[in-house]
């Protein structure tokens, strides 16, 4: 499947922040949020505790140098970078770029060939609110049979997952795969404070569990080093682990948002069932 441009999808992502919008409480919101002191703070920033005081209760206006600094030690992701920065009275500093810029061809290309040298395993490709942006054979033949309304343009990989008439009633270990997608999704709302992705989460945390698609684990099949996705396809029960790869010090919003998921099999069986599956 061929990458599209998920531009307008990634920019939908938009920042849950405190009715204060000054940069001082965005600042102090997020150094909560990540448990830190503002001494530790300090410390970390090369600054002083009373300094940090002072922008946080806006006695101090920062610089935009001290802006990014504070960012960078308190990990905010690179979206909300710029929400400061433009709170603080400076331009923002990293650029959102289309997926389908000229700018990013060989990005495109390199992920691209990417997942497909991954074939015949699965992976894909996708953005903040888990917009598909790509994705290779594998996932194409774990989707077979799955509604078309479902596999609309810009399809979303947690409704893929959970809906009721999508993948969820063939995973055999539901209620493990479905609370693992649940906390993950989670942890990012909790990471971005994103309300696009709070809206999708609250939407399939909300779908029902189909009738029969329970825990149902034989004997000798759990892979003990991570909690696979046990999935039914064309009557034998594949097994797989998942891994996520996002790139490091992105200097693009865009860019800073995608994230590549690679499905291994658990076990020797689905190995060789994919391997021997025509392509």
């Amino acid at each position: 499947m061929t990458i599209v441009a998920a531009g307008s999808a990634v920019s939908a992502v938009s920042a849950a922040t405190p009715a204060d919008k000054r940069v001082g409480p965005l600042l102090r919101a997020w150094r909560e949020r990540r448990r830190v002191s503002q001494l530790e703070l300090a410390l970390r920033a090369d600054s002083s505790a009373r300094h940090i005081s002072f922008i946080e209760t806006g006695r101090s206006r920062p610089s935009e140098d001290m802006v990014l600094r504070l960012a960078e030690h308190l990990d905010v992701p690179v979206r909300e970078r710029n929400a400061l920065l433009l709170a603080a009275g400076y331009a923002p500093h990293y650029p959102e770029t289309p997926l389908d810029d000229p700018a990013l061809d060989a990005l495109r290309d390199g992920m691209e060939r990417l997942i497909q040298g991954y074939e015949p395993y699965p992976a894909l490709i996708v953005d903040a609110t888990y917009t598909v942006v790509a994705a290779n054979r594998g996932i194409a033949m774990l989707l077979d049979g799955v509604p078309e309304s479902l596999l609309a343009p810009a399809p979303n990989a947690m409704r893929l997952t959970l809906h009721p008439h999508g993948l969820a009633p063939r995973i055999r270990n539901l209620r493990e795969w479905r609370g693992h997608l649940l906390a993950q999704m989670e942890r990012q709302i909790a990471l971005h404070r994103s309300d696009a992705l709070r809206t999708l989460y609250e939407e399939v945390a909300a779908y029902p569990v189909p009738p029969g698609a329970d825990d149902e684990e034989p004997a000798g099949s759990v892979a003990h080093f991570a909690l696979p996705m046990r999935i039914e396809h064309a009557g034998r029960i594949l097994s797989f682990v998942s891994s996520i790869s996002t790139f490091n010090t992105p200097m693009d919003v865009t860019v800073a948002e995608l994230a590549i998921e690679t499905f291994l099999p658990a076990d020797p069986a689905t190995a060789k069932y994919l391997r021997e599956s025509p392509s």
